[in-house]
């Protein structure tokens, strides 16, 4: 078969351990030099559909971000064109989803979505042909917030396999290439305010300890404005994430579903900063596996607290999830539930407009 994945980089690691169980002709479209990284392994063919875009602090005009996703789903849409693909796969709540799902509406190729966050989904779900979700919770979630039917429970999160086989960097290197062997990581993702990098950055200097500061989502120069002692530092560029995780004390983070299905598998004490979703799925999955998720303010008091998650029924749960989607895409024809359309679409903006 021939399929079509469209992934950022915490995505494309859910989207791995799915396509390496189908015997697929692979076309990857990403925005992203990571995910890029990542998902080249696995694919006859890679296109960029646009550039990363880290946060300096500075907001930009709804009219900018309207004129870049335009600009983006147009290379979405020649990606995808004249390809004979059999499906597209798409993951997470970002605009990669958007755009990928748009072009692939137009084209009239078929559209399987794995959705991990039923609170805060992107939009264009709603005309995703087929919709997985990892619990019977989240399945009635979905039809009673956003009347979206068309789902099917595989029962876990398959980034978690992705953990469970990454070639972890030995510690010792970690150490030696940072000049730290103990310290935590601060990582900040995609829940994480702009406005509320000062406090954070703040909060973390009073533990007195190393920290490894991951952006991420944002410029490193205009995180580092905010360090004003030694032993914060601020990592600019790519990273291995999971190993530099592993290597840690304890992971301290501001993002969504990737990380926490990333420290829970590896079992790395973590904590979780409450980011502006005040309601998220990965909130409920941090809490389930005995992450504490807190305030800004009770960073220093929750880091003294640390817990090991846990990770095991995770990682166990993560291989049958993927196994379950990589058949789903295989067989999507035995599904005949109608896409939420519309009516969904409106219900969703309505619940990310909250967020804005």
């Amino acid at each position: 078969m021939n399929i079509a994945v469209v992934a950022e980089t915490a995505p494309a690691k859910t989207i791995i351990p799915v396509i390496e169980k189908l015997d697929a002709n692979v076309l990857s479209l990403t925005h992203s030099d990571m995910a890029r990284e990542l998902l080249e392994p696995y694919s006859l063919e890679m296109k960029s559909i646009g550039q990363g875009r880290r946060s300096s602090g500075v907001k930009r005009s709804n009219t900018t971000i309207a004129k870049l996703v335009l600009q983006d789903t147009y290379s979405a849409y020649n990606a995808l064109k004249n390809k004979k693909l059999d499906l597209v796969l798409t993951c997470g709540n970002a605009g990669d989803v958007r755009k990928g799902i748009s072009a692939a509406k137009k084209l009239g190729i078929p559209r399987l979505h794995i959705e991990q966050d039923i609170y805060n989904p992107i939009e264009m779900i709603a005309y995703a042909d087929l919709i997985t979700v990892p619990s019977n919770e989240y399945k009635k979630k979905l039809k009673k917030l956003y009347g979206i039917e068309n789902t099917v429970n595989i029962k876990g999160y398959p980034q978690a396999e992705y953990v469970l086989r990454h070639i972890l960097k030995d510690p010792d290197d970690m150490y030696r290439h940072y000049g730290v062997s103990d310290f935590y990581v601060l990582f900040l993702g995609g829940d994480t305010r702009p406005a509320d990098i000062p406090e954070i950055i703040h909060q973390v200097e009073l533990l007195n300890h190393n920290v490894l500061v991951v952006p991420y989502r944002f410029d490193a120069n205009y995180v580092s404005k905010f360090v004003t002692k030694k032993g914060v530092y601020i990592i600019d560029g790519d990273v291995d994430l999971i190993s530099l995780m592993n290597a840690s004390e304890g992971v301290i983070y501001c993002s969504g579903m990737g990380v926490t299905i990333e420290v829970g598998a590896l079992s790395v004490p973590a904590v979780k900063i409450l980011g502006f979703h005040r309601e998220h799925a990965s909130n409920d999955l941090a809490l389930s596996l005995g992450i504490n998720v807190v305030s800004i303010y009770e960073i220093h008091n929750a880091v003294e607290h640390m817990q090991t998650p846990f990770g095991s029924r995770l990682i166990k749960n993560g291989s049958k999830a993927s196994y379950k989607v990589a058949e789903l895409a295989k067989n999507m024809n035995m599904f005949s539930g109608k896409s939420g359309g519309l009516s969904s679409l409106r219900k969703i903006w309505n619940q990310r407009k909250k967020y804005r």
